[in-house]
């Protein structure tokens, strides 16, 4: 044995058989697995944007491939008036609502940790996600943005603020029954003629709409003169079978909440006072002279009309604000998961060692939070490039125009009656276009977290 050499045989070429085998199987099943996803992302994404970038180079006759325009339809993006308009829209939605969005959030995330109604505030939040952008638009637009305070929860908001601090007249207009008051409304209708204590006033009042007279008044009565005072009546100086224009006389009623100012030889205030339901006044222990009576432009003082919020000049606020409402309870839940897995530990250590409230916030729990805040605002920069239903749904058509958007310009060029399908295109690849950085963005922030 100790003189027999054994000599090895050299290693077969290439895998064993079985191995190779096993190997193609596997490949089999996970091509077995992605070719039914592969074959509808082909179908329904990868050739309708090829298709969408070669009709751009097309001119807009029909939905056929007639008429090479080279870059034509991309040099119009930039001088069509309506499209720049959308692209200057689109700069201030995504200038503005992405770091609202985020930042709403945020505050919403950290209060709702030190209460014990947090539950019940994050399900009213987050609810408007449980609808659509179009149904949500169509609330904002019918119910709160209507210009009319009786009708447009905003505008009445407004009108019950407004109204606590400077309240509207009791009349929008009027006009003098009779030569014996001058003026106007604008700046207060007075009597004529002069008069001193135990006189009475009568101001009669025609061109008040039926609708307008208060609704507790009565018939109006002239008042007994008053010993050292001055008393008089208001009232609408009209009755259904005509009448004698500056006396009181029967189905004619008083005007209340009128206001009524005495003023001196000169003009001056001397005191005000306001109208019963009867149409009455006084005014008590006036000092020997000659006034004016006058009544006050305050009882003409226009109402709230509304502010139009649906009009060209507020209509990207007011989508924006429609927007934010929507989203904000969609930030609030993903910071508020991240902010339960911060260590509780690292907080109190902070406290502990003399942070206020605020350093805490700032220095610490906004930093951790740092990946959680990228992931909201790189979604919602994506979601507002291409805003499309919410601007649909809440701008009414005369002023979509000055409200549109890119994305809503496109459907508007390409499905619409203007069935411009090359100029359309073009739109839709430039938002593409304007999407890939964001979206760059993102992948390099995946790879970086793994």
């Amino acid at each position: 044995m100790s003189g027999q050499s054994i000599t090895a045989e050299p290693p077969t070429a290439g895998a064993p058989p079985e191995r190779e085998a096993g190997a193609w199987r596997r490949h089999a099943v996970t091509l077995g697995f992605l070719a039914p996803a592969a074959f509808f992302l082909g179908l329904w994404v990868i050739y309708p944007a090829a298709r969408t970038v070669v009709r751009s180079f097309f001119d807009d006759a029909g939905a056929q491939f007639d008429g090479f325009v080279w870059f034509d339809n991309y040099t119009r993006l930039f001088s069509d008036d309506t499209t720049v308009t959308a692209i200057k829209n689109n700069a201030i939605w995504v200038g503005v609502v992405p770091a609202l969005v985020t930042a709403i959030g945020l505050i919403f995330a950290v209060m709702t940790e030190r209460v014990s109604w947090s539950v019940a505030f994050k399900t009213v939040v987050f609810m408007p996600m449980a609808i659509s952008l179009f149904a949500a638009g169509v609330i904002w637009r019918a119910a709160m943005y209507q210009q009319e305070p009786d009708r447009g929860a905003v505008n009445a908001v407004i009108a019950g603020v407004k109204d606590a601090i400077d309240p509207a007249g009791v009349l929008s207009q009027a006009q003098p029954s009779s030569e014996a008051i001058e003026g106007s409304p604008e700046g207060g209708l007075t009597l004529t003629e002069a008069i001193g204590p135990g006189d009475t006033a009568l101001l009669g009042l025609t061109g008040i709409r039926g609708e307008e007279v208060p609704a507790d008044s009565v018939q109006a009565v002239v008042p007994e003169p008053l010993d050292g005072g001055i008393t008089g009546v208001v009232w609408r100086d009209f009755s259904p079978g005509g009448g004698t224009p500056g006396e009181v006389e029967q189905e004619e009623v008083g005007l209340p909440g009128v206001t009524v100012e005495l003023r001196d030889a000169g003009g001056g205030a001397v005191d005000s006072t306001t109208t019963e339901a009867d149409g009455t006044f006084a005014f008590e222990e006036v000092e020997s002279g000659e006034y004016r009576v006058a009544i006050g432009p305050d009882t003409f003082a226009a109402g709230f009309d509304g502010v139009a919020w649906l009009g060209p000049e507020l209509i990207t606020l007011s989508m924006i604000v429609a927007y934010i409402w929507i989203w904000a309870g969609f930030s609030m839940v993903v910071i508020a998961a991240g902010l339960a897995a911060i260590s509780r530990e690292v907080l109190e250590a902070a406290r502990t060692d003399g942070a206020t409230e605020w350093q805490v916030f700032r220095r610490i729990t906004v930093p951790l939070l740092a990946p959680v805040l990228t992931v909201v605002f790189i979604t919602m920069l994506i979601n507002v490039l291409k805003v499309f239903d919410i601007v649909l749904s809440v701008a009414p058509g005369s002023v979509q125009d000055d409200g549109t958007v890119i994305a809503l310009e496109m459907w508007r060029e390409s499905f619409t009656a203007a069935r411009n399908y090359g100029f359309g295109s073009a739109i839709a690849v430039f938002l593409f276009v304007l999407v890939i950085p964001i979206l760059l963005l993102n992948i390099r922030r995946f790879r970086r977290e793994t």
